[in-house]
């Protein structure tokens, strides 16, 4: 490729432009999750769902384990068919059943990537005064724009260079926290069994959340024998220890410094350079923002080649959509400066409503029907292919997948009728997950069976 900046977008990649290693995969997804708002969400064990030390490390370990699977299940569609990940749920959903999807998921990208400036900026102005209030936001925001518009080779190189500084800073960190925390706290084993669970949804969610963005990261690899396989284990490795670690320390430092300021408590414990730690998981923010309004960017193209099916994107559209999904996640992180972790606890629960139901549609319909066996360049008809344009029964099982959550939901002024008699305990993704992925299995071999 002769331009620094990559010219490729939604299209499928041709295989003379493949390039890289699957090991990159690790590096990523560990940098991805080595930033404060990993941090902030390891927090929330102690701070909204009320578990000590133990019962929230081992929330935090079990939820990313098992969420992590899902997730890291995607990684192989990107070397097989080599289009963004939304692009492929064409295949479930048809052409303009998918828009709804792709629309919530482009609300999705915003969301992250402004949660991700007000964390990032709240850091930057406890180390360096001169960004209080929305300078330290505005920073981030800036910092995002350049990996961001050079695409995916340079996220990918960021990425190996991001890694090793924020793993010796976050483990400094973690070595510092336990070296400092009492005695009594460790041998503190309180917690409810509502409280516990909450924390481990929150933690496979987070993983979860992750699902529109595997392929868009893995879609320039070869495809080679094995690819999927080895792609699903870089994948998952990378983002279940980046994870895990930044929310160990997470609720680490909610424990010990309850009254603090996340920023405040990370720079306290971290002693003399506990500044500099700070600094650089602050700064590793922009790297991660840049992921999601990369992938919100791809989605944005996907929307508008839907509507203008002979238009083939390029660098122009790409840069542009960059640009306008940025300038909409900074004015939404300046909307949340106020009460970030209640607008941010909020922000997962909707994501947890509308993202179960799509990765159990799209896994099940990748792995168990069609084994990876996709017509691409019908992706991009104006009819669809095979794939039609709207596939209503596909779509209301999305829609079914969703109400079959809200019985068993707890999140903010709600509480499904059914939590009660689960002792507080919100199984809603699980029964999601469940059922979403029976009905659509159920209903496409018939559908199958009555087309032969």
């Amino acid at each position: 490729m002769s331009t620094p900046m990559e010219t490729h977008t939604i299209h499928p990649i041709p295989h003379t432009h493949r390039h890289g290693r699957v090991a990159d995969l690790f590096s990523v997804w560990f940098s991805a999750n080595m930033t404060l708002l990993t941090v902030v969400t390891g927090a929330l064990g102690p701070a909204v769902f009320g578990l000590s030390l133990f019962w929230s490390v081992l929330a935090v370990i079990l939820g990313n384990v098992i969420g992590a699977v899902f997730m890291a299940l995607h990684a192989a569609q990107g070397p097989r068919l080599g289009v963004p990940q939304m692009v492929q749920s064409r295949g479930q959903f048809g052409i303009y059943g998918s828009v709804p999807i792709i629309i919530l998921v482009v609300l999705m990208y915003i969301g992250f990537a402004a949660s991700n400036c007000v964390v990032g900026g709240e850091a930057l102005a406890h180390v360096l005064p001169f960004f209080e209030g929305s300078r330290g936001v505005w920073l981030i925001a800036i910092l995002t724009l350049l990996p961001c518009m050079m695409g995916y080779r340079a996220i990918h190189v960021c990425s190996r260079v991001a890694s090793w500084v924020s793993i010796v800073a976050v483990i400094y960190a973690i070595g510092c926290g336990l070296g400092g925390f009492s005695r009594t706290l460790l041998s503190d084993m309180h917690g409810t069994v509502a409280g516990f669970f909450g924390a481990l949804s929150v933690s496979a969610l987070w993983q979860i959340a992750y699902a529109p963005y595997v392929s868009d990261s893995s879609r320039y690899l070869p495809d080679e024998a094995g690819a999927g396989r080895q792609a699903f284990w870089a994948t998952y490795g990378g983002t279940v220890i980046g994870a895990v670690l930044p929310m160990v320390l997470g609720s680490l430092l909610s424990l010990s410094y309850p009254t603090l300021p996340l920023a405040g408590a990370l720079s306290h414990t971290g002693g003399h350079i506990g500044n500099i730690v700070l600094l650089v998981l602050a700064l590793a923010i922009p790297l991660a923002n840049a992921m999601s309004v990369y992938c919100g960017a791809l989605c944005s193209l996907t929307l508008v080649q839907t509507f203008r099916p002979a238009w083939r994107a390029g660098l122009g559209g790409r840069l542009f959509m960059t640009v306008l999904l940025l300038g909409a996640a900074l004015v939404m992180s300046l909307g949340m400066v106020g009460d970030f972790l209640k607008a941010y606890t909020s922000f997962l629960d909707i994501l947890m409503a509308v993202l179960v139901p799509w990765t159990a549609i799209n896994l099940c319909d990748y792995y168990l029907l069609r084994h990876g066996n996709y017509d691409v360049m019908a992706f991009f008809e104006a009819d669809g292919g095979p794939y039609g344009r709207f596939n209503a029964p596909v779509v209301l099982i999305y829609v079914i997948g969703v109400l079959v959550e809200l019985p068993f939901m707890k999140t903010g002024p709600y509480t499904g009728p059914l939590v009660p008699a689960l002792h507080g305990v919100d199984i809603s993704w699980v029964v999601s997950l469940l059922v979403t992925g029976v009905v659509y299995c159920f209903w496409a071999r018939r559908d199958a069976g009555a087309k032969q």
